[in-house]
């Protein structure tokens, strides 16, 4: 290498060049970008990209929000009402407007906002919804706010709007659900628009909880304060606001101890109608706390409740009133004629005859012991006490209204009514009056029936031979009354007893010489009415048990009312069906009863009465029907056995060897009439009689023939065996009687004078038929019955021997062959 260059000198050795400051770019290769260096990012850029998301979120959720109110409106119908809301019961009252009963599962009574004092109306939304009239139906703030107040722990609130409100009360449930919130608030949202203010406030008052399981301000207002709720004062309606928070922990009288608390709610009430300037100051100045009432226990259907509703109810749907589909759906106020005094009085009187002398352990006939009782004013027709029994929890069979026990003599009243309207005459051709005479002995034969031999029995056998009608009264002669219903017809006695009262539908009502006897089984308020329409001068118009029945404020029209021009109808619905003669001198009759006959017992009343006793089949049931100007009442006692319903006699009840008409059931009478009038002045019967009809001249009783009844107790009974006697006036016997010859086929005593020869065809017995299902085990009135050997069973003693012939002891006067058949009858007075 030369010195100069500084390069090797051999010139074979070749070093690579040195690399280029730039080379030219091959067209064909990309061209790559430069690296591009990122910006540092700064705090505030990335807030606002997270404030863009939420806001976008927010957006798309409002308007998702908006999209399901708008949906949830548009779907969500307004729905039926529940079941629980529309449920009312049904308010029975007394005749002076006190409660009797209510029944029905929910105590409510629904009222017109207009019968809601406004101060009362003020009271509640001061308590509730103090913007109501004036803020939406939902309040979104106030839910926020409850809604925050209760995750808080400052208890939990609804902030619900009274409109939300009665939306969960009226038309969804109690239940706390997310889903029936949801429905809450839309159903609330469209009920907004739909229906005015004054129409939700109404139906929040009428839904609402008040304790006491009282729903709505008026069953509230008689719970609390036993009034309506048009009677509340200021205080009062702030206290009833004041439950609404809590019904329960604010019953001061259930809960004294949150008295407190209690009443700073009431003051919180009346200082927001203040603020909102419902109340004056000087107003809530003079507010005194209102204590309620003590809280009572439901009254239910228990006792005579039960009874009362059912006879009610029953009037109602039988009288076409209402039908009974419409009265269990509820919300009626019946206002009933009964008084509760004179019903009290009658339950005193049961108790002291009959209840408080039962012993079943004791004695097992006073376990089929039952009392049914019905009374009726006969000027108006107002029913004004029944008796049904002894309670209705345990005896459910209404004895007051029930129509299978026979009437007995009792119904021997209409025979002589019939025989006076219609002019009837005896078989001899004689007009028949009280004084009348007739044959009275033990089975004579009926004459001028052509219908099945009839011999009917009187009462335990005796026989009375020459006995006028009215003395045949006295002691309810079935032998002289079978044949007085022939000698009227016994249809024209059907009739008579249907006009006077009697339904015509009646079980064995039916136009035979039977008829006479009582083996009909009208009830004891059918019964009373018939007797009611005898104590009213022969007007009847139908018995009423209800005075008044509202719903909604509507007013439904009773029966009875508005008589035609030209009728002979009144406006309370009574009409003549008895000429007043004919049903005047029926109850002259029916006074000597009570004065010296089978109904001397009556005269424990203290006041002039009417009536007659009787007694059904073989002792099943024993009545009395009665009446003195002001009231007639009827009362029964029946046997029934408690467990299989089978009609029993009442041998032995009561520790008697037998019970009567003129027993037990007078003495009730006597105890209910006396207490039922106290304080009204004793009142004479004015009585208009027929020509013919005044009482003859009396000579001492005939010893030849006793009375005798076991059980009696009135005047004259202290005389072993025998009961007091009316006198029986003489009269001569009519003349033109004969004897008839004996039959061959039946044997009749020869000296038994009869109206008319008989001579007919011995008829062929048919075979008793079986007794059917029910709990009537007695005889119908009309079947032919067949001696059998049953026939011979040992009967219940009778303690006195049926005088005869042969004098006591001696064989009766009807000791022969029985007849071939007969028709059955009630055998006693």
């Amino acid at each position: 290498m030369s010195p100069s260059s500084g390069m090797p000198s051999d010139a074979s050795e070749v070093l690579p060049p040195e690399p280029a400051a730039w080379e030219p770019r091959d067209p064909t290769v990309p061209a790559t970008p430069p690296a591009r260096r990122r910006p540092r990012p700064r705090r505030g850029g990335r807030v606002r990209r997270l404030l863009r998301r939420l806001f976008g979120l927010a957006l798309f959720g409002g308007l998702l929000l908006l999209g399901g109110l708008v949906a949830g409106y548009l779907l969500v119908d307004i729905p039926a009402a529940n079941a629980t809301a529309v449920a009312q019961s049904n308010l029975f009252l007394y005749r002076d407007g006190t409660q009797l009963a209510r029944a029905g599962e929910v105590d409510r009574e629904n009222v017109s906002l207009a019968r809601v004092p406004l101060t009362v109306q003020h009271a509640v939304l001061a308590a509730e919804d103090r913007d109501f009239h004036t803020s939406p139906a939902v309040d979104p703030r106030a839910m926020l706010r409850a809604t925050w107040n209760t995750l808080t722990g400052k208890g939990r609130q609804s902030g619900s709007t009274i409109t939300q409100q009665y939306v969960k009360n009226y038309y969804l449930g109690q239940e706390q659900t997310l889903t029936r919130k949801a429905k809450e608030f839309f159903i609330a949202l469209r009920l907004g628009r739909e229906k005015d203010k004054a129409e939700i406030l109404e139906g929040y008052l009428n839904t609402s909880y008040f304790g006491r399981n009282a729903y709505g301000i008026q069953a509230a207002a008689r719970a609390y304060y036993g009034k309506d709720a048009t009677d509340l004062d200021t205080a009062e309606g702030a206290y009833l606001a004041s439950l609404l928070n809590a019904p329960n922990a604010y019953d001061v009288a259930t809960h004294p101890e949150n008295r407190r608390r209690a009443l700073a709610r009431w003051h919180y009430v009346l200082d927001g109608m203040v603020s909102e300037g419902w109340l004056s100051k000087a107003g809530r100045a003079a507010a005194v706390f209102p204590a309620p009432q003590p809280a009572r226990a439901s009254a239910g259907l228990s006792g005579q409740r039960g009874y009362l509703v059912q006879a009610v109810e029953q009037y109602l749907t039988e009288a076409g009133v209402v039908d009974e589909k419409t009265l269990a759906a509820g919300g009626f106020r019946i206002t009933t004629t009964l008084e509760r005094a004179r019903q009290d009085a009658f339950v005193k009187a049961v108790d002291e005859v009959v209840t408080a002398k039962l012993d079943p352990d004791r004695n097992p006939a006073d376990r089929f012991v039952r009392v049914g009782g019905a009374s009726i004013e006969p000027a108006s027709g107002k029913v004004v006490a029944l008796y049904g029994g002894v309670d209705y929890t345990r005896q459910f069979v209404n004895n007051a209204t029930r129509r299978d026990y026979q009437v007995g003599s009792t119904f021997k009243p209409f025979v002589l009514a019939a025989a006076l309207q219609h002019g009837a005459e005896t078989q001899e051709g004689e007009r028949i009056t009280p004084n009348t005479v007739y044959d009275g002995d033990n089975r004579r034969p009926v004459q001028g029936w052509s219908g099945p031999y009839y011999d009917p029995a009187n009462e335990d056998d005796t026989s009375y031979g020459e006995i006028t009608v009215r003395s045949a009264t006295d002691q309810s002669v079935n032998a002289v009354y079978a044949q007085m219903a022939v000698d009227v017809g016994p249809a024209r006695v059907r009739d008579t007893a249907v006009a006077l009262g009697l339904p015509r539908r009646t079980p064995d009502l039916t136009a035979s010489p039977s008829i006479a006897l009582g083996p009909a089984t009208a009830s004891v308020l059918d019964l009373a009415q018939a007797y009611a329409t005898l104590a009213n001068h022969g007007r009847h118009g139908p018995y009423t048990l209800v005075e008044k029945v509202t719903r909604d404020e509507e007013e439904f029209e009773l029966p009875g009312a508005g008589g035609s021009e030209g009728s002979d109808t009144d406006a309370s619905g009574a009409r003549q069906v008895l000429t007043r003669e004919a049903a005047d001198t029926t109850t002259s009759v029916l006074r000597s009863v009570v004065e010296g006959g089978t109904g001397t017992a009556a005269q424990a009343a203290g006041r002039p009465a009417a009536g007659k006793t009787g007694t059904a089949e073989d002792d099943k049931a024993a009545w009395f029907a009665g009446y003195t100007p002001e009231l007639a009442t009827v009362v029964a006692m029946m046997g029934q056995d408690p467990e299989t319903g089978r009609q029993l006699p009442l041998y032995g009840a009561l520790g008697l060897p037998r019970i009567n008409g003129g027993g037990a059931p007078t003495e009730i009478w006597a105890r209910f009439t006396r207490e039922a009038l106290a304080g009204v002045a004793p009142k004479e019967f004015d009585l208009k009689l027929m020509e013919g009809a005044e009482e003859l001249p009396l000579e001492p009783p005939l010893p030849d023939h006793p009375d005798v009844t076991e059980g009696y107790e009135g005047p004259g009974a202290g005389t072993p065996g025998r009961r007091p006697q009316r006198p029986r006036p003489t009269v001569p016997k009519p003349s033109g009687r004969e004897t008839v010859p004996v039959r061959e086929d039946v044997p009749v005593r020869e000296d038994v004078p009869v109206r008319e020869a008989v001579r007919e065809p011995v008829r062929e017995a048919p075979q008793a038929p079986a007794p059917g299902p029910g709990p009537v085990d007695g005889p119908a009135a009309e079947p032919l019955q067949v001696p059998t050997a049953a026939a011979e069973a040992p009967q219940p003693m009778r303690t006195a021997e049926p005088a005869g012939p042969g004098g006591p002891g001696g064989p009766p006067p009807d000791a022969v062959a029985p007849a071939p058949a007969r028709l059955s009858d009630p055998r006693s007075p």
